[in-house]
């Protein structure tokens, strides 16, 4: 681009969206107000108190009581990998469970970590039985079990109690990636013995990506801190390791520090995405945790009921599928690509297609966040049927909606 073309380059201007992908979601707007407050330093008492607001609300949302929760700075992502190589030394036995993208995943950190990594697989679409787990862990001898809890390539729940249980019986850690599946699926840290849970605020916290919520229990930590050294420069005498975590940048023992009473200088606080975590978790606490995946769950189901009321066909086993996350099975001769674009061209409304053996084969939409309301629902639900009509697909558009709203209204009775 010529200098003169730089010159002329305009403010930005984004197109409103009705993002029903399953994430990002649309910001709440409570979200984006507290991002335009005014910055402060990273060491400044403020600073300190909404960090400790923000432990306080993630520990009541994951429901957990773990000293170490908080968020690292970075997408989803970046948490999953700071867990993985926090915990993981080269050359320990890992098991991931992989029956998504999401497992791949896993899978691909782990080995990156240096991980003797082993998987067990289901086809895409199911979850696995606890059983099957168990004799896994009992074959391989992990010192951690990986899972998805919501894998949003095949739109499936990975039923998760119990399975701490069985993890600690055989010595290992369990890690969950509730990435898509947090806050609009029912998560109980404690309760169900998970070791490490990582989230992104990007889909049902309905927030904007770029903070990724952690927590980690005493018994994970205390596996990190074998490792802990501190960098140079900030170190006291004795705090530098021989044998240290891989990442500085993701390592978990150093952000706890600086999350903890000593303020350690880690890194610069992403400061108003701080503020964006604060708010979207104030939002949720405000509401209810389990208010707001009764939320989640009335209105995934008020969109699953619209899709077949339309005549179209779920994708999988209803049984598990994540509340926020709905697939449907893409009608045999239709140009998956040619109906996502018309909808987004024609009434600004962004659904999604899959991955690998689902690509083209099923779109996703997603419930989630502020979007998981009614009218986003029926305006989702109204302007797919109005394109696959024109892309001469028979639907009933009228009879979706109806479904929907009969959805809506026995939960009012109720």
């Amino acid at each position: 681009m010529a200098q003169e073309e730089i010159k002329t380059i305009e403010p930005l201007d984004p197109p409103h969206r009705l993002l029903m992908a399953p994430g990002p979601t649309n910001v709440d707007p409570r979200v984006l107000a507290a991002m335009s407050k005014p910055t402060v330093g990273q060491f400044d008492p403020y600073m300190f108190r909404v960090m400790g607001e923000v432990q306080a609300m993630l520990r009541t949302i994951f429901k957990t009581g773990n000293e170490q929760t908080m968020v690292v700075d970075g997408t989803s992502r970046s948490a999953i990998e700071a867990a993985f190589v926090s915990v993981i030394s080269p050359g320990d036995p890992v098991l991931v469970c992989c029956a998504g993208r999401f497992g791949m995943l896993l899978k691909e950190i782990a080995e990156r970590c240096d991980a003797d990594v082993h998987v067990i697989e289901r086809p895409w679409g199911g979850v696995f039985d606890l059983k099957e787990i168990e004799q896994a862990i009992v074959e391989t001898e992990p010192v951690l079990v990986a899972t998805v809890q919501g894998d949003t390539s095949t739109t499936m729940c990975q039923p998760l109690e119990g399975l701490g249980e069985i993890c600690h019986r055989h010595g290992a850690l369990l890690y969950t990636d509730a990435t898509a599946s947090m806050v609009g699926n029912d998560l109980r840290v404690d309760e169900w013995g998970i070791d490490i849970a990582t989230t992104g605020l990007q889909k049902c916290f309905g927030g904007p990506s770029g903070m990724a919520p952690i927590t980690v229990s005493d018994r994970a930590a205390a596996v990190m801190e074998r490792r802990k050294s501190i960098e140079a420069g900030v170190a006291a005498p004795g705090e530098i390791a021989a044998k240290r975590i891989r990442s500085n940048y993701f390592d978990l023992p150093q952000i706890f520090d600086y999350w903890g009473p000593r303020h350690l200088n880690h890194h610069t606080e992403a400061t108003h995405m701080l503020y964006a975590a604060h708010e979207a978790a104030r939002i949720i606490v405000e509401e209810g945790i389990d208010q707001v995946i009764e939320r989640h769950r009335l209105n995934g189901a008020a969109m699953a009921a619209a899709i077949e009321g339309m005549g179209l066909s779920l994708f999988g086993d209803q049984r598990y599928r994540m509340n926020d996350v709905i697939g449907v099975v893409i009608p045999d001769g239709v140009d998956d690509s040619a109906v996502r674009s018309q909808l987004l061209a024609d009434f600004s409304v962004e659904i999604a297609s899959s991955f690998g053996p689902l690509q083209g084969k099923i779109w996703r939409i997603g419930v989630m966040g502020c979007n998981a309301r009614q009218d986003a629902v029926l305006t989702c639900v109204a302007a797919l049927g109005s394109v696959l009509e024109r892309n001469g697909v028979t639907v009933d558009t009228s009879r979706g909606i109806q479904a929907a709203l009969d959805v809506y209204a026995q939960a009012n009775q109720d």
